[in-house]
């Protein structure tokens, strides 16, 4: 069986020189890259705290999953990286508003640093669709 595989891409520089996708939809699955909080021209919004920035990033993953036929209740897993395991609570807080009864399996890791100074968290994740368009 050949799956179709649909891309999303930001346009950003970054994914043509490192060779990624801000999702990919390859049948039922649509899996979004990790995703930092970014205003709407693209500018990373490092003066945010951990509670907004988390909660701009899984909006970005929303937008990233409509593209493809997905959304935000589709969502099945996510994997949050934060910088400092003290900003569990308020990262956790966003997660659980703005995902509220969907309750992906959530994995939260500590890390050294994020891609940009001032970035705290990064979100990942992982859809499952209910229908088969991209079969």
């Amino acid at each position: 069986m050949i799956v179709r595989r649909e891309r999303v891409t930001s346009g950003t520089d970054w994914e043509s020189s490192a060779g990624y996708s801000r999702a990919v939809r390859a049948g039922r699955t649509i899996s979004v890259a990790g995703t930092t909080a970014v205003d709407e021209s693209g500018e990373p919004m490092t003066d945010a705290d951990a509670y907004e920035q988390t909660e701009r990033a899984i909006e970005i993953v929303g937008e990233a999953l409509r593209e493809v036929g997905g959304d935000l209740s589709d969502v099945v897993r996510t994997r949050l990286y934060v910088t400092e395991i003290d900003d569990w609570e308020a990262v956790g807080r966003a997660h659980g508003a703005v995902f509220g009864d969907v309750q992906p399996a959530t994995t939260m890791v500590e890390v050294a640093s994020l891609i940009e100074p001032g970035l705290v968290v990064e979100v990942e994740a992982k859809a499952v669709v209910d229908d088969s368009d991209g079969e």
